[in-house]
């Protein structure tokens, strides 16, 4: 039931999914029974493939996400998460309430043993038609060197098994290439990840790397990772605007990417853009599926435990 378009682009979506793997894949829907039967009817969507779960209640767009999730226990996003913390399903996203989303996984699971902090990241396009991970972009607009080094770690195993890179190359986002440059936090991470052993570090990239492919992941605090985001997005926007269709600016668009995955908590929770149509929410699903499939958490978990 989340998002500006639902819960008919999340049926949609539905319709447009179809699984890339042997193993079944079945939806648990969580939302209105009444608001989604005829939707469910009137796209087809095979019965067989998915069980509703009946959460009539909504959190809004503007509500507080620690007060509505306690206040609106049988909201699509509170059902959700319980299902998720009981094991009945093994994934959950949603294109709602991004802070609902977040205080959900922060306080309804677990933040996975030795992550000091858990991160939100997104799909960067590169000159090249590959891809690049960009990490913090919002949850964490304060960051302490330790978190950097943190995020790079969790961004490495993300790249390697969700974007398929070989051996990802770590930069840390600063002012200039020479080590020693940048603020207080830039200069303090540098070291930690020069030595870290879990990540191939190449040290610092510059603004006019991020779109190169110099770095396959890209580490900053959340503060400057927000505003490239939204950057990143307004040029998606522009090349719509204007009709330049150029595949380039076309891989903007985030809804090829579907959602960005919570990375550092004990389950598989992705998050959608609230403006999500039917390519988002069939992505994010996708997603979801290629997680589980991989073990990505275990990965995740594996990456923070081995002496």
């Amino acid at each position: 039931m989340g998002g500006d378009f639902a819960p008919l682009e999340a049926v949609k979506g539905l319709k447009h999914f179809k699984p890339q793997t042997s193993q079944p894949v079945h939806l648990f829907l969580f939302g209105d029974e009444q608001a989604l039967a005829p939707l469910l009817g009137e796209h087809a969507i095979d019965a067989s493939s998915y069980t509703v779960v009946h959460a009539p209640q909504v959190i809004g767009m503007h509500e507080h996400p620690t007060k509505a999730l306690k206040e609106k226990q049988q909201s699509s996003i509170a059902v959700g998460f319980q299902y998720l913390a009981t094991n009945r399903i093994d994934a959950f996203i949603s294109a709602g309430n991004t802070g609902a989303m977040m205080v959900g996984s922060l306080f309804t699971l677990k933040v996975m043993e030795g992550v000091l902090r858990p991160t939100i990241s997104t799909i960067i396009p590169k000159e090249d038609g590959t891809t690049g991970l960009l990490l913090d972009v919002g949850l964490n607009a304060d960051c302490k060197p330790e978190n950097l080094n943190q995020f790079a770690t969790l961004g490495t195993v993300y790249a390697k098994h969700i974007l398929g890179k070989e051996n990802p190359k770590v930069g840390l986002l600063n002012i200039g290439e020479e080590e020693g440059k940048g603020n207080i936090l830039a200069q303090a991470a540098f070291p930690l990840l020069k030595q870290n052993p879990r990540i191939e570090f190449i040290g610092n990239i510059e603004g006019r790397d991020i779109l190169l492919t110099k770095a396959d992941v890209m580490v900053c605090e959340g503060f400057t990772g927000n505003i490239l985001l939204k950057f990143a997005e307004s040029l998606f926007e522009i090349n719509q605007s204007k009709q330049i269709n150029h595949p380039f600016f076309e891989s903007f668009n985030f809804e090829i990417y579907g959602g960005t995955p919570v990375l550092g908590i004990s389950k598989p929770v992705i998050i959608g853009h609230g403006i999500s149509h039917a390519t988002a929410f069939k992505n994010m699903i996708s997603l979801a599926v290629k997680m589980i499939d991989s073990d990505l958490i275990g990965k995740l978990q594996a990456s923070f435990t081995v002496n």
